[in-house]
């Protein structure tokens, strides 16, 4: 009798306790469905709101909306003024020039890595991580006093005798870049080094073995197999570059325009909210466009590399 009202039981348990089972259990979906749950409420739900703004037409009063509208004239406005494609082509060229010169700079730290000893490679990932400990601001504002009037570089550059008078390189396209490319070059660094890692050291060995130079190994057996660290180390500092704050406000003054600073202002200080989520869309827009193109690429040379090898 006893036994017989166990099943019961357990059958007859309410919608709750069925629901923390499965999410304890591990199966299916469940698992992930408190992460969704906060993704949903902190960013698709914010983000919906934040695009009916872009294609409406809002009343605002004392910061509240009155009255909303649909509208399409601000982002008709926004693909055909010369100032929206201008801003977005200088973010997209400097987040690139990023790109490129973090790949530049960086790629060789991360053979040194794969090459060195013991304490190459700890005192190499000491200077990698250790930047990233501390704030963005503060590394910014580190630059100010770098390449100030009277900074580091103008004061040495004089003490040389090089120049007479301090350079101008800040509030310029020049300080943004050297901001931009020191503050993400650990981003690039950590992926190749992953990858790269994971090499199997047989494969250099071979290489050696068969006479070829270590030029000629970087080229045909690393290189190739680092293109997944490439991708990632790319996806990733394009999009912080992209979509970067702090560092074109900071160091390139008041006067350097970017998207992300364009954002700010329409939002903040113009509160043309219409405006602002339209450019928001824009930037989200040409980013995503620009990491499926590099997506693509990794992952032809990953097949290609992959084909070669097979």
């Amino acid at each position: 009798m006893t036994d017989a009202a166990v099943p019961q039981q357990i059958s007859g348990r309410g919608l709750g306790e069925r629901l923390i089972d499965a999410l304890l259990s591990g199966r299916g979906i469940w698992p992930a469905v408190p992460a969704i749950i906060v993704l949903m409420v902190v960013a698709v739900v914010p983000f919906v709101i934040l695009l009916s703004l872009g294609f409406s037409n809002i009343v605002v009063s004392r910061g509240e909306i009155v009255s909303q509208t649909f509208s399409l004239a601000h982002l008709t406005n926004a693909l055909t003024d010369p100032l929206y494609w201008t801003t977005f082509q200088r973010s997209l060229n400097l987040a690139l020039t990023t790109t490129l010169l973090c790949f530049v700079f960086g790629y060789p730290v991360a053979y040194l890595f794969l090459v060195g000893g013991k304490w190459t490679k700890r005192a190499i990932l000491i200077l990698t991580i250790a930047p990233l400990l501390t704030s963005g601001i503060v590394r910014t504002y580190a630059w100010l006093v770098i390449l100030g009037g009277r900074g580091v570089v103008n004061s040495t550059l004089m003490n040389l005798g090089l120049i007479d008078q301090p350079l101008r390189i800040m509030n310029t396209h020049w300080a943004v870049l050297i901001g931009m490319v020191q503050i993400h070059l650990p981003v690039m660094i950590l992926p190749l080094i992953a990858v790269m890692s994971r090499h199997d050291s047989r494969l250099v060995e071979a290489s050696a073995n068969l006479g070829a130079s270590r030029l000629a190994t970087l080229r045909t057996i690393v290189l190739p197999l680092s293109v997944p660290g490439i991708g990632t180390g790319a996806a990733l500092v394009f999009t912080l570059s992209y979509t970067t704050f702090v560092v074109p406000q900071l160091l390139g003054g008041g006067n350097y325009l970017n998207a992300a600073t364009m954002i700010y202002e329409q939002v903040v200080f113009s509160l043309e909210w219409s405006k602002g989520s339209v450019s928001s869309l824009i930037l989200m827009v040409t980013c995503l466009i620009v990491l499926v193109a590099i997506a693509l690429v990794t992952n032809h040379f990953t097949r290609w590399t992959k084909r070669r090898d097979a």
